[in-house]
């Protein structure tokens, strides 16, 4: 067997941001909020909680809460079943916040692309940052 068919990437995307963690930590787990960044949710923030995102390109999340440590920390399955293998992803996407002088850092990992992903690791490497942009500035105009 070839270890490196077993090989999966992760995408890691880190910044500050100029709010405090329990301000972000709300633009992460209420889905109203979470919709206008990211996707339309039905995300309630309790480990074992399976919620669905929909893509503005047709497709349908199929997500599980896996760890909520508020202000900290929140995990959950990021998959997408697919006829196609290069497409058909089973992936976990963990938030950490970390408190700044300024604000806070907040790291996000989504682990789990096998080789034939490249698409879909691509996809997730020029998303997340775009994503982060609207968290941005959903934070700017909200209290």
């Amino acid at each position: 067997m070839n270890d490196r068919a077993e090989e999966t990437r992760t995408v890691v995307v880190e910044r500050q941001i100029s709010h405090p963690p329990e301000k972000l930590w709300r633009a992460l787990t209420q889905p109203h909020l979470m919709e206008e960044w990211l996707m339309k949710n039905d995300f309630n923030p309790v480990v074992g909680h399976r919620f669905n995102i929909s893509a503005d390109w047709g497709g349908v999340l199929d997500c599980e809460v896996l760890a909520v440590e508020p202000h900290k920390t929140l995990s959950y399955t990021w998959n997408l079943a697919h006829q196609d293998p290069a497409f058909d992803l089973r992936s976990v996407v963990t938030f950490t916040l970390t408190p700044t002088p300024t604000g806070t850092h907040l790291r996000m990992e989504q682990a789990g692309f096998r080789p034939e992903q490249r698409r879909a690791y691509g996809g997730a490497k020029m998303g997340w940052p775009q994503f982060f942009e609207k968290l941005e500035e959903l934070l700017a105009r909200t209290d």
